[in-house]
């Protein structure tokens, strides 16, 4: 059963096409990847999905659990269980993690917040009563982003090049994460130009130039790490093959 759709979608910034009718297909309970090289349009389409401002498609649909949001607001897409984990995650200067993580959380409880910290590799005794500032490394306000989502309970988990700023250990806890998310029922979109993020995926959507290349398994679209670019005629028609 399909959980997302995206339909055609075109946006346009400053009259630089960065989506150029581009197509995705998220099946429920399932882990995917959206996979291409930098300036592909990736993470504008995650923003897109979100509902950010400035990622407003001019034409296209987005589809949810069988329904039509691409004119839905940020808030009420959040509502209906989508979540976004950026690839630069937001500061909120001087707010406790814990405050922090029981914003949007479905349980409030002190014993979910330690879950959720230990969920990302972070131990609670440290990080709870710590305020969200400048003392925080990329990596770990990264974790804490991801710890909040995670508290929200969503139906649609996206996560914008997960191993951005962390270290081995930590994504290693996220692969952890990835796949207790998905025995729980979260379906998980990975916004990613990484091979070793894609190998978590069971199937993936290659991107280039704001297009979608392929779909298919994860195997299949992995093609792309071996060959560097995979024939089309999106961004090289000389490589299509005849």
């Amino acid at each position: 059963m399909l959980l997302l759709e995206v339909k055609d979608l075109r946006l346009s910034v400053e009259e630089t096409d960065i989506l150029r009718g581009i197509n995705l297909h998220v099946q429920q309970g399932s882990v995917h990847a959206v996979v291409g090289p930098n300036g592909a349009g990736k993470t504008t389409l995650a923003n897109a999905i979100m509902g950010l401002p400035g990622a407003l498609p001019q034409s296209g649909n987005i589809l949810f659990e069988g329904h039509d949001i691409t004119a839905l607001p940020t808030h009420e897409r959040a509502r209906l269980g989508i979540s976004l984990a950026w690839q630069e995650p937001a500061r909120f200067e001087g707010i406790q993690v814990r405050d922090f993580l029981a914003i949007g959380a479905a349980d409030k409880s002190e014993r979910r917040l330690r879950e959720a910290l230990e969920s990302v590799a972070l131990d609670p005794d440290r990080y709870l009563d710590r305020a969200v500032d400048a003392s925080l490394s990329g990596g770990e306000r990264k974790r804490i982003e991801v710890a909040s989502i995670v508290t929200m309970k969503p139906k649609l988990m996206i996560l914008d090049e997960p191993d951005s700023g962390i270290d081995v250990e930590a994504l290693s806890a996220i692969f952890d994460l990835l796949r207790t998310m998905k025995q729980k029922g979260t379906t998980v979109l990975l916004v990613t130009h990484s091979r070793e993020v894609l190998s978590q995926a069971d199937t993936a959507t290659l991107v280039c130039f704001g297009k979608d290349v392929d779909e298919g398994p994860s195997e299949r679209i992995e093609e792309y790490f071996t060959r560097r670019c995979v024939p089309c005629d999106v961004h090289n028609p000389d490589l299509v093959e005849k």
